[in-house]
């Protein structure tokens, strides 16, 4: 149940003659009265006599009665009550008793107070009320309305459970702004999902993932055919922007501009060139980075950003955690819109849900956050993935990680009470982990077939290994079905030159793996990208030969110490 308070207004009239009338675009029916400060107030809905005269002066009775120098300039207050699109429609009788409690719980007419504000809550739909109600009490004093926001939200929060309807998790002020109602019907008048303010927000975070500048930024808003209006200073420097659907329009035909701070909090021109603070880490390492070569490689690179921001978020301070966070919302943008077709539906889900999650009221320290960020531009820089061969095989790669970095940052949000930041993360886990099936699908499944067909002794020496590696967990994931595909991964890291037992060890002891659901897919891809093996393993067939001429060459041990060197935790 969402209770809305609406900004005051000076004209009663006006007021009751909304909530009385067709609506904006004829939603509102059967508009009635449903519960009043008196039980014998008119309504002008149900009753053929009753005027909206009548009800606007017995409401303005108290504030006619003053000076008019002492009568408030905005005197009109409206607070609405909606109830969650799959609660169960409630009865005339339920939203009285609902209006009643709420208009004790903000201050406008407390339980058994004679000379309070006078108030009518009107229906006009199923799903929700209004309440008005005037700020002058019948003894001419003014109503206490301290935080009457908060106080209504904590009442709904007592109605829900009263009711048993959705519990909604309490807000923090830092969510993007919803849809208006009227934004609403618009599009449902035109069959659409989904409100232009939501289709902007959505395409103004793709234009700002991983973008290093702020004409990048705009040319990619230009690109996603947005219409952008920019406020200029005298100086020539952009003070903000706005932009609109070139198809949404108002009724004079024009189009309807959204600033970046009417969309979200975090896509306001200020705080947008906040994430272009240069990047806190030594540029000796930053470097030394691999170039991004394609899809394939832009996956590989966002995994292991996505395996630094794990290590942060466990260790770091809250500021740093914070821009972890914020940056893994656009590593999600740019894979979601470079995904393949079959992965892309729960991809974009994740990304969606997830913003939420990258805002709190702890500022993010950016500049800390440059790894997510530039694998995110590398992502988008590379293109769009296949969703076979090593594109796909690396975009299972990455699912696979960022749903431990996400799940990650919906434990440090429980940990904060960020409730909704918490229950948005634990939403992307979800959908990456529907997305992770259709990506890993088909390279997992030839890694079986590859670890099936393994000499039955070299099967018992990998089980050994994995047994010496984790002990504790070797029972349940040498059962696993997926355990196969694990036995030919460890296999081919051991033709590459690798020592299985230790990759087992380094893999385990970087992050836990008893709450993962596939313990063995977890481990396949961590020690494919330890190792470097290809994460196609139809790619490995080239790389097998020559490693094994490598490993069986006298005199070449300087070769498995420099592959076991690269595996540093700068990389990986």
């Amino acid at each position: 149940m969402i209770p809305r308070i609406h900004k005051r207004g000076s004209e009663t009239i006006g007021l009751i003659r909304y909530l009385y009338g067709p609506g904006t675009h004829e939603e509102h029916t059967d508009p009635h009265l449903v519960a009043a400060f008196d039980p014998l107030t008119p309504d002008p809905g149900r009753d053929p006599q009753a005027t909206y005269g009548q009800l606007q002066r017995l409401l303005d009775q108290p504030v006619n009665a003053l000076p008019v120098g002492r009568r408030p300039k905005k005197h009109v207050w409206h607070l609405s009550v909606r109830a969650s699109p799959e609660d169960p429609i409630l009865s005339d009788d339920d939203w009285a008793a609902i209006a009643r409690r709420m208009v004790a719980a903000t201050g406008i007419a407390p339980d058994g107070d004679d000379a309070a504000c006078r108030w009518a809550a009107v229906r006009h739909a199923d799903d929700h009320i209004h309440i008005i109600a005037t700020l002058v009490r019948d003894d001419g004093r003014r109503p206490r309305l301290h935080n009457e926001a908060r106080r209504a939200q904590t009442e709904a929060r007592l109605i829900e459970a009263d009711y048993g309807l959705r519990r909604i998790t309490p807000g923090d002020g830092t969510a993007a702004k919803r849809p208006t109602s009227a934004e609403r019907h618009k599009a449902e008048r035109r069959g659409q999902q989904r409100t232009p303010r939501e289709e902007l927000r959505e395409a103004v975070r793709r234009s700002v993932a991983g973008a290093a500048s702020e004409e990048e930024f705009f040319d990619r808003l230009t690109t996603a055919g947005l219409l952008i209006r920019r406020r200029v200073a005298p100086s020539g420097d952009n003070l903000g922007y706005t932009v609109a659907l070139p198809g949404d329009r108002n009724a004079k035909g024009e189009p309807v501009f959204y600033s970046g701070s009417k969309l979200a909090p975090d896509l306001s021109l200020p705080r947008i060139r906040e994430r272009w603070t240069p990047a806190s880490d030594d540029p000796a390492q930053q470097s030394a980075l691999p170039q991004v070569t394609g899809p394939a490689s832009a996956r590989r690179r966002a995994t292991s950003a996505a395996w630094q921001a794990l290590l942060v978020i466990d260790h770091g301070d809250d500021g740093v955690i914070a821009a972890q966070v914020a940056a893994a919302s656009e590593v999600l943008d740019a894979l979601a819109q470079t995904s393949a077709a079959h992965t892309r539906r729960e991809l974009q889900a994740a990304a969606t849900a997830f913003e939420r999650a990258s805002r709190s009221h702890i500022r993010a320290a950016r500049g800390h956050d440059h790894a997510l960020r530039q694998a995110a531009r590398d992502l988008v820089h590379s293109g769009p993935a296949l969703g076979r061969g090593e594109d796909g095989a690396t975009t299972a790669m990455a699912i696979d990680m960022l749903f431990f970095l996400i799940a990650a940052a919906a434990h440090w949000h429980a940990r904060k009470q960020h409730a909704q930041q918490a229950e948005a993360a634990q939403q992307a886990a979800e959908h990456l982990r529907a997305a992770y099936p259709s990506a890993a699908g088909h390279p997992m499944a030839l890694l079986h077939q590859r670890g099936s067909r393994l000499a039955l002794s070299w099967q018992r020496h990998h089980a050994t290994a994995v047994r010496h590696a984790l002990p504790e967990l070797a029972d349940r994931i040498l059962a696993e079905p997926g355990w196969p595909a694990l036995a030919a991964t460890l296999d081919e890291a051991r033709t590459a030159g690798h020592n299985p037992t230790a990759l087992l060890a380094q893999a385990a002891a970087r992050r836990e793996l008893d709450t993962a659901e596939r313990m063995s897919d977890v481990l396949v891809w961590r020690l494919r990208r330890m190792a470097d093996l290809p994460a196609d393993p139809q790619n490995s067939q080239g790389r097998r030969a020559s490693g094994a001429r490598a490993v069986s060459t006298p005199g070449r041990p300087a070769h498995i110490g420099a592959r076991l060197a690269h595996i540093s935790p700068r990389h990986h």
